[in-house]
Formats: C-alpha cells, sequence, structure tokens
C-alpha cells in the first residue's frame, strides 16, 4: 500500500513536492514524525528520485529531463 499515492501526481521531476506548512503531524513506516503527510511523503519521493526508482521511472521523464537532476 503507498501511503502517498494522493500526493504522487503532485510531485514534481525535480525531486520536489511543494507542501503546507500545517501542523497535523504523522508518523512513517520508520516511526520517525513529520509535520504533515504531505512534508513525509515530499521527503520518501526526494529518496525514491535519489535512488533514481520509483516516481521518476512511473512518470516516464524523457532523457534529457533525467540529465537536469
Amino acid at each position: 500500500q503507498d501511503d502517498c499515492s494522493e500526493f504522487r501526481s503532485q510531485f514534481e521531476a525535480g525531486g520536489r513536492l511543494s507542501c503546507t506548512r500545517e501542523n497535523a503531524p504523522v508518523r512513517d513506516a520508520s516511526g520517525r514524525q513529520h509535520t504533515n503527510k504531505c512534508l513525509m511523503c515530499a521527503e520518501k519521493f526526494k529518496k525514491e528520485a535519489q535512488r533514481g526508482g520509483g516516481t521518476l521511472q512511473r512518470n516516464k521523464l524523457p532523457p534529457s529531463e533525467r540529465i537536469k537532476q
């Protein structure tokens, strides 16, 4: 199950997700607390992008865009 599925369509190719700063604490699978769900997902997506998997592959970016990152 992907807890961040609602944010995947908002994820930008550069590894960014624009989030509000509302205070609605949530914990990820490892138990780490985040300010809100969007910020938790932004960190998750950033890690996926750095590994070169997950979201970037689903978005099927052209090679020219992958190089810019």
